[in-house]
């Protein structure tokens, strides 16, 4: 322990008693105060994004989205429960990744208009990464059923991968959306308090 202790840092000291010790640690101390975080949107990119009819876009293929996403788990559940509904259920999918790619297409339009390029701004970085993963998967079960690719069942299986990859996405994006909204009150806030 003492010699990791002594070698885990260029310090140079030669005892743990040393004071020096402790001022050339690779700590932050707890009551450093915490880097301000970079706002979501800057001025200009919360006009653009509060201009464009994109945002009305996104705004209604979003729940839209998840409302198919819910009946279509349902059904992919009862068909890898029951064995039936194979035809409901693929549909329901299909029905699914077609609203993924069109959301995924007019999401990426919205983020040219709003942050100047149509992926990986890096207010949304990890986002659009995650969904790329997302898209991989529905195109790869697109792929399955129409090349005939493993049994139903592993389709399925297939299925539930893309969709928990989907609610860790759409996650992602809720709470980059609770954030936008902290955000703004904070801003309306002090400007509250500037104006009082």
């Amino acid at each position: 322990m003492s010699n990791h202790l002594y070698t885990s840092c260029d310090a140079q000291f030669t005892s743990a008693a040393d004071p020096s010790l402790w001022s050339q640690l690779c700590f932050t101390p707890r009551s450093a105060p915490r880097a301000k975080r970079q706002p979501l949107y800057t001025a200009e990119e919360k006009r653009r994004r509060d201009a464009t009819p994109w945002t009305l876009v996104q705004g209604v293929l979003a729940p839209l989205q998840f409302l198919v996403f819910l009946i279509s788990l349902g059904l992919v559940a009862r068909y890898l429960a029951t064995g039936e509904g194979l035809w409901l259920a693929t549909a329901s999918v299909v029905l699914k990744t077609a609203l993924l790619y069109t959301i995924m297409i007019t999401g990426s339009i919205w983020e040219r208009v709003v942050f100047g390029r149509y992926l990986f701004a890096p207010a949304f970085f990890w986002e659009d990464v995650f969904s790329m993963l997302v898209i991989a998967l529905h195109t790869a079960y697109l792929a399955a059923i129409i090349g005939h690719i493993g049994t139903a069942q592993q389709q399925m299986l297939l299925v539930l991968a893309a969709y928990a990859a989907y609610a860790i996405n759409a996650t992602q994006f809720l709470l980059k959306l609770r954030a936008a909204r902290l955000q703004e009150q904070a801003m309306a806030q002090a400007g509250a308090e500037r104006a009082s």
